[in-house]
């Protein structure tokens, strides 16, 4: 991108058109989640069987609106986290790669990992109030109710009742556990994007295009899935917890393995990968095609600029030929 800014909205609106398909996934995986919290194994209900028959259960019993519950938050959410994560991973990266290397250009996967990681840190910090509300909403429920149970109207009630309760510490509720487990996803999200894109090339002979971008997206959906599950279960029960239910993000982890058993924080797997891949394909595919966009409306409204970025990095590529 030429500029961050740039990177900040394309990153953000491609977002959003990712999580308009994969929000009811979420829902499903948030009350997996909350199944059966701090209830040992046999005493567990069992209302959400996987992505598609919890989906359906939602439908049925509260409506196609339920399903959608939090999308709103879930835009803001995203239009920061995928803001800060596609906007600030690049010039992160490429101001270590030339500190460390003296090339911008250099791919180390080092870096990669720690500009990922404290990229998608920064998102979730800045996003933290809103996903706590997402998740508070989500797991409302009139009929099979999961957990403790928040009745909001709608975000911005839900903002402001947390508010008046618990003040701007109860916004950021959980943040630790939201950093941690964004922390792990990005670590691994873009640096595997970008690699299985680079061998796919070599390899298998794949030129730019939709079908690598697609694959690209899936082989890193998965692996971020795998990597995220875990922290990302001990989030949604810090969130939507009422009171002082667990004393911080070892004690959640701690209490749920005691209780429940080891695999308990892959409670919800199925529903994440189902959202997860979908919304990762769609984010990076969609993310190269925005900052196709975002170039072109630079080039219109600061034409200096981008043609500064230009000319610096045809500088570069001939003194390293020379």
């Amino acid at each position: 991108m030429s500029t961050t800014i740039g990177a900040f909205i394309g990153g953000g609106i491609a977002a959003c058109g990712a999580v308009t398909a994969t929000h009811p996934f979420e829902t499903v995986k948030i009350r997996m989640q909350l199944q059966g919290e701090l209830q040992q194994k046999g005493a567990q209900p069992l209302h959400y069987r996987g992505p598609l028959h919890g989906a359906g259960v939602i439908v049925r019993s509260e409506g196609v609106r339920a399903i959608y519950r939090g999308l709103g938050c879930a835009y803001v959410y995203q239009m920061v986290l995928n803001g800060c994560r596609l906007g600030f991973y690049d010039p992160m990266r490429a101001s270590l790669a030339g500190f460390f290397f003296k090339d911008d250009r250099k791919q180390s996967l080092a870096i990669n990992m720690f500009c990922g990681a404290s990229s998608g840190m920064i998102g979730a910090a800045a996003g933290s109030p809103f996903f706590l509300v997402k998740t508070r909403l989500q797991s409302f429920s009139k009929t099979l109710p999961m957990g403790t149970q928040h009745n909001y109207r709608n975000a911005i009630d839900g903002l402001s009742q947390i508010f008046r309760s618990e003040g701007l510490g109860g916004l950021y509720r959980g943040v630790g556990a939201a950093m941690i487990r964004t922390g792990f996803g990005s670590s691994v999200q873009l640096p595997t994007y970008f690699f299985a894109k680079r061998r796919l090339m070599k390899h298998a002979g794949m030129e730019e295009g939709a079908p690598l971008h697609l694959t690209s997206s899936a082989i890193s959906g998965f692996v971020v899935c795998c990597v995220m599950h875990p922290p990302d279960t001990i989030m949604s029960r810090l969130y939507n917890q009422n009171g002082n239910l667990y004393k911080g993000v070892l004690d959640c982890a701690l209490k749920t393995i005691r209780t429940e058993g080891l695999f308990a924080i892959y409670k919800g797997f199925l529903p994440h990968l189902a959202r997860i891949l979908p919304h990762t394909i769609l984010t990076l595919s969609l993310a190269e095609q925005t900052n196709k966009l975002m170039r072109k409306v630079e080039t219109l409204i600061i034409p200096d600029v981008v043609e500064a970025n230009k000319a610096k990095a045809e500088a570069k590529a001939n003194a390293k030929t020379a």
